[in-house]
């Protein structure tokens, strides 16, 4: 196969669809990578419970939980551009939730996209699809991930702090959140193509 032909399979978006599936599942099967995504998927979402005002150290109250009437209604009441209305508060002892299922949804979500760019981005270091790729070309594949997360999470975090905004900047807030997004999609479907998923499984 000349070198034209594989290009031209590379840039086929069927074929880019099936190269990214390929290294999710690979990165699901090989115990290392699961283990980048879990620790990234955790440490992310507790910065974003953290950043919206949901999660706190509170060992002063005592394990609690107190639910607000009629929380099927407000599940997605908007308390911002990206942030919901909690329906319930969860005490510890030691910290304090404020639950928010769509908070925790959207979180989630993007955390499990960084996640699993960042995983792929260590099977780029480990496993490249080809000589010469090896911990700088892996580097450079996480950046769009951490650029993306930092684009979901910065007009949160401008909010908490409590940094005035005009009406101009808030409106752009909430493009951020679907554009950091589709940079998340785009990174994986960039990253993948520099995993060799055809290696071993084990790791």
């Amino acid at each position: 196969m000349s070198v034209d032909t594989r290009l031209a399979g590379k840039l086929r978006p069927r074929s880019r669809i099936a190269e990214t599936a390929a290294a999710t599942r690979l990165v699901l099967r090989r115990n290392d990578s699961v283990a980048v995504a879990g620790l990234v998927l955790v440490g992310y979402l507790t910065a974003f419970l953290w950043a919206v005002g949901d999660l706190s150290v509170r060992p002063d109250m005592p394990a609690g939980l107190l639910i607000v009437d009629d929380p099927l209604w407000r599940v997605f009441d908007r308390t911002g551009p990206a942030t919901f209305e909690a329906i319930a508060i969860v005490d510890t002892g030691v910290a304090r939730l404020l639950f928010s299922p769509g908070n925790l949804l959207l979180g989630g979500f993007v955390a499990g996209l960084v996640g699993l760019n960042l995983a792929m981005s260590y099977l780029a270091v480990v496993q490249p699809a080809a000589c010469g790729l090896g911990t700088g070309s892996g580097l450079l594949a996480s950046m769009p991930a951490l650029l993306a997360g930092t684009v979901c999470c910065g007009p949160v975090v401008l909010l908490v702090l409590g940094i005035q905004a005009s009406g101009l900047l808030l409106t752009m807030f909430t493009w951020l959140l679907p554009l950091g997004i589709g940079l998340l999609f785009v990174s994986l479907i960039y990253v993948a193509g520099k995993i060799d998923v055809s290696g071993s499984a084990h790791g």
